[in-house]
């Protein structure tokens, strides 16, 4: 049976399923999060980029007030006791604009703030691109990154207790390699796409040799989110025919293949049937010969982030930004699948 929690290399526990916040609707988002605690999750994820931390939303160049925010919804969770703050473990990125070592104190600072927290649990580079301070993130605005600079102000945060354990998002295994060549502290977490469709073997050797936790977002594929396109992972007929199988849903299968490779998954949903089912992938398991399967599946990377792909960015193709991680990666008997996605340009 899979873990419900994975320690990490700081000796901290994350829960093995968070509740991924990307694309929640704002006013929605209190009682997404506050339901999904009650259904038992006990990680978050959130992030800067994703707009809802906040009880202020700019909509139409005004502010309105939010009360449907996540730093809210926590905020009653503690105060109604339904648990504490110990009991929950709560993710969340920095923004791609405050790379300067200087600037990366203020936005944790700020995230903080906006999550009525003393600490984070887990603080992020949300990914190896890096915008002028104050822009929004797309492709005029680009400039290229100081990842040695950026992780030094991470591992300060670390030391001051503001945040209990440090990683990164969307490194390939070059650029976590070479993280890990300079840290004093070595990033606890790389969180990434990973879902049937693509099982990221590479990343995940790395990861387990080096002490690194692969954490997976999108592991449902993100059905439904603009951006993502090319083979549907809920849909492909191995996930469906271990789920009719076991009884299970598509959906569960993937999260539980997940949880059986050895990571945390991160699925997103605002509807409280599917928060339930989802969180239901404990007490079963794949049997090994139809995991066996899973190696049959053609791979593809469904989120390419083809905006970063820029002169100004450091990034002249797509193989610069993945360093030829994109749709390489074939178990055997495989064949390459060719991929067209767009990156959503949801945080602009």
């Amino acid at each position: 049976m899979a873990a419900e929690f994975f320690v990490l290399n700081t000796g901290a526990r994350m829960p093995s399923i968070g509740l991924g916040t990307w694309q929640i609707q704002p006013e929605a988002v209190y009682d997404v999060i506050y339901a999904a605690v009650k259904a038992g999750y006990r990680h978050i994820d959130c992030a800067v980029a994703y707009r809802i931390q906040k009880e202020l939303c700019l909509l139409e160049d005004s502010y309105i007030e939010l009360q449907r925010s996540v730093g809210l919804a926590l905020k009653k969770l503690f105060d109604d006791g339904v648990v504490k703050r110990e009991d929950l473990f709560i993710t969340s990125k920095l923004w791609s604009g405050n790379h300067a070592a200087e600037d990366v104190p203020e936005d944790i600072c700020t995230t903080l703030e906006d999550l009525h927290l003393d600490y984070l649990d887990l603080y992020l580079i949300h990914g190896p691109i890096r915008i002028r301070k104050g822009t929004t993130l797309s492709p005029e605005n680009l400039i290229p990154t100081d990842i040695p600079a950026t992780w030094k102000a991470m591992e300060k945060l670390y030391d001051s207790g503001k945040t209990r354990a440090i990683g990164v998002s969307n490194f390939s295994c070059k650029k976590l390699e070479d993280l890990l060549a300079m840290a004093r502290v070595p990033p606890a977490v790389n969180q990434v796409e990973c879902h049937p469709v693509w099982q990221q073997h590479k990343l995940r050797k790395l990861c387990q040799s080096t002490g690194v936790h692969l954490s997976a977002y999108s592991p449902l594929g993100s059905p439904g989110s603009p951006g993502y396109s090319g083979p549907s992972v809920l849909s492909n007929p191995i996930v469906v025919s271990v789920a009719e199988k076991l009884h299970r849903t598509p959906a569960q299968v993937a999260l539980r293949w997940g949880l059986q490779m050895g990571m945390s998954v991160i699925p997103k949903s605002s509807n409280e049937t599917r928060i339930k089912e989802n969180f239901d992938i404990f007490n079963w398991s794949i049997p090994e010969n139809l995991m066996a399967k899973f190696s049959e599946i053609k791979q593809v990377r469904l989120l390419k982030a083809e905006f970063a792909v820029h002169p100004q960015s450091g990034y002249n193709t797509l193989e610069d930004l993945w360093d030829g991680e994109i749709a390489h990666e074939f178990p055997e008997g495989g064949t390459q699948h060719d991929d067209h996605s767009e990156f959503l340009r949801c945080f602009s």
